[in-house]
């Protein structure tokens, strides 16, 4: 992320550590942003981040904050790995003709945010039921003529349970729904992000060949991360209501994407397409930053250093 030249294999072991800290950090905030864009007019349980946040550590205690953060701990670290590689690869292909231009960076961020839902797409799938569970068990209690009736009240399955789940009824596919929505939000996001962090970062240059200082490349990846998080958060409210799997009787299903922006539309109006918008910002900037202090502080390298050298 800084310019300082990084080995590939570094660079991977950074973004993955930086992605499991990260994750651990904000993960609480997520979890709000995921309820909060899930709850649909009828059967709001929360008016905020902090009341959700609140009300999930009275009803489901304080690691009921993190339903789901196995699942993303799990595969955050191939994610990152994807995306940093894919990103490095095209830049350096789009590079080999002259200059790096605006456009071309862009073309690679693009190419990013493809290869990247091969991983983020089943991810993001098993995280938003685990997510969005404790949702529903608290309008069954709270709101219960929100909840069909002769609705019973089950455990929350664990990731393994809903995997075997969706490939036994829907195969590979149940585990790819939203991948539309997915590739329409991590596309733009990494368009955006990328050439925005690096022309930010070369701005707090002291000199055209050396590196930014650490304090400007941690402000633009914080700048950057949250400026595309919100900028892309309409298609990310899309992407959570088509994952979600369950639902209270009282709220909206949808057959696919032109399908749900024309029920949020028509129901919730256009302010529901940021519902989250400030939660996803203030977990996307923290995780962009925090990659930041790990590449500064060159964890990557050092682990790599413990490794035989070749001709040794």
């Amino acid at each position: 992320m800084a310019d300082k030249q990084i080995s590939l294999p570094a660079k991977l072991i950074n973004g993955g550590i930086a992605g499991l800290i990260g994750v651990t950090c904000v993960f609480p905030i997520d979890l709000a942003k995921t309820r909060l864009q899930n709850q649909q007019n009828g059967s709001r349980l929360y008016t905020s981040m902090s009341d959700c946040l609140i009300k999930t550590i009275r009803s489901e205690g304080y690691f009921g904050m993190y339903r789901g953060a196995a699942v993303n701990l799990t595969l955050v670290t191939p994610e990152k790995a994807i995306k940093l590689a894919a990103n490095d690869f095209f830049r350096h292909h789009l590079s080999k003709d002259g200059k790096l231009t605006l456009f071309k960076e862009m073309l690679a961020g693009c190419g990013a945010g493809t290869c990247q839902v091969i991983v983020t797409t089943p991810m993001e799938m098993l995280k938003i039921q685990l997510q969005d569970a404790g949702r529903l068990a608290a309008q069954r209690k709270l709101m219960p003529e929100a909840v069909a009736a002769g609705t019973v009240e089950t455990k929350s399955p664990t990731a393994m349970q809903l995997t075997r789940q969706l490939l036994r009824e829907k195969g590979i596919a149940g585990l790819y729904k939203g991948l539309g929505a997915t590739l329409l939000r991590d596309v733009p996001f990494s368009i955006i992000y990328f050439p925005l962090f690096a022309n930010l970062n070369n701005l707090g240059k002291k000199d055209a060949d050396g590196p930014a200082p650490f304090y400007v490349s941690f402000i633009s990846g914080c700048v950057a991360g949250s400026t595309a998080a919100v900028a892309v958060n309409p298609v990310d409210v899309i992407k959570t209501r088509l994952q979600s799997l369950n639902r209270a009787s009282t709220e909206d299903t949808y057959s696919g994407v032109t399908d749900c922006i024309r029920k949020i539309m028509r129901n919730e109006g256009p302010a529901a397409f940021l519902k989250g918008a400030y939660c996803r910002a203030l977990v996307i900037a923290p995780l962009f930053g925090i990659a930041q202090v790990v590449y500064f502080l060159g964890v990557g390298e050092f682990l790599l250093s413990f490794l035989p050298q070749k001709g040794n």
